[in-house]
């Protein structure tokens, strides 16, 4: 996947899955890798991030296989983050099919057209 795309969103859908229940980091990651190729490179950033600004805080939990796990927390500010970015996603996101859908079924025919042609080079 284009990593300009999930440039945008991988904070969102961290914000999302903390706004269920406190995590730790590895939960996190595995969590987005089923749905998304993402690795600890990436996510661990975005955490450090989040508990600088505040939409997140951390605290060590217990675990039942070795060393105390670093659980992360949203906090009242990154709910209001989680709500405005999430605003602002849905609102980019219905543009972007306005644009991509704005030609109807005569558009859709036409991108089926070229992505054919496209693979059948790409197999040649």
């Amino acid at each position: 996947m284009n990593t300009q795309f999930k440039r945008g969103i991988l904070e969102i859908c961290v914000l999302a899955l903390l706004a269920e229940d406190d995590q730790y980091g590895y939960a996190i990651i595995n969590t987005l890798s089923e749905h998304i190729d993402v690795g600890e490179n990436t996510v661990y950033p975005i955490l450090r991030r989040l508990t600088k600004d505040a939409h997140a805080e951390t605290y060590l939990k217990e675990s039942t296989s070795g060393a105390p796990r670093k659980y992360y927390a949203m906090t009242k500010k990154g709910f209001s983050h989680y709500v405005r970015q999430r605003d602002e996603w849905s609102a980019f996101l219905a543009g972007v099919y306005q644009i991509l859908n704005q030609g109807g079924k005569n558009h859709e025919k036409l991108y089926q057209r070229f992505k054919e042609r496209i693979e059948k080079t790409e197999a040649e």
